[in-house]
């Protein structure tokens, strides 16, 4: 069971122990372990579910039955509902982004929430709704807004759990450091010297500023890891060695 600081996933009626399972799932994947269940068709536990569930287990093993949906949100101080049917219904709508924002400041404020997903055929009653404080409206192509039960679990788990999440947007996977200043500054001299070296400036020699920091601008964009320096400088190495004599290759007959 939860200690209260994570929305509980309330599932109205839901008809197949597969979604039940799949939902489940999804849940762990973002850190969520209080579902509930209200009225499902073929009852529970589910064997189904189970198998579906791919070792969720400690979501399974905790999951809880009720009768009603007033029944098992009766502890909970502020509910969501999902639903793609809002235009005659007179609350604040929310996408699961924004929600998972308001779902953290009620938790940090002692509040114990949770959300409501209804049955795969037709989503939750208009009564279900109505016990809600707000709803929950994933954007989708308005073209094809179908989403199984599961996969709503998953948007809004993914929207929670990110709210909190400090992962880096963009990150290299490795124990390399960036390139420093000092590095770069001597790879970018080491150029000059071996193009000056080869007379490459002598006909462009008023160009050559210009040309300089263009090639500085553009290392510099490329992000350069400390071992693509020691690239760099192998390769400008191997550019300027003498050049190979292939005619005295091998034995000649």
């Amino acid at each position: 069971m939860s200690d209260g600081s994570t929305p509980a996933i309330i599932l109205v009626e839901p008809q197949l122990g597969e979604n039940i399972g799949a939902a489940a799932r999804a849940m762990l994947n973002f850190g969520l372990t209080d579902l509930r269940l209200v009225s499902p068709r073929d009852g529970w536990p589910n064997e189904r579910a189970v198998a579906m569930a791919s070792r969720a287990d400690i979501v399974l093993e905790n999951t809880r039955v009720f009768a009603s949906t007033a029944e098992a949100i009766a502890d909970l101080n502020h509910v969501y509902a999902t639903t793609a049917r809002t235009r005659d219904v007179i609350k604040k709508i929310a996408t699961p982004r924004a929600a998972a924002a308001e779902l953290r400041a009620h938790a940090v404020a002692g509040s114990r929430t949770g959300i409501l997903f209804g049955k795969e055929s037709v989503g939750l009653s208009r009564e279900d709704v109505t016990l809600a404080d707000d709803i929950i409206s994933v954007p989708l192509n308005p073209d094809f807004s179908s989403i199984n039960l599961a996969q709503a679990v998953l948007l809004v788990g993914y929207e929670w759990f990110q709210a909190a999440d400090n992962t880096p947007p963009v990150q290299v996977h490795n124990e390399e450091r960036p390139a420093n200043k000092a590095e770069l500054s001597y790879l970018f001299d080491r150029i000059e010297r071996e193009l000056d070296a080869r007379g490459y400036f002598d006909p462009i020699m008023q160009r050559k500023h210009v040309i300089l920091q263009n090639m500085r601008n553009m290392f510099q964009r490329l992000g350069l890891m400390e071992s693509d320096v020691r690239a760099f400088q192998g390769i400008i190495k191997g550019l300027t060695m003498k050049v190979k004599d292939s005619n005295n290759d091998g034995d000649r007959s």
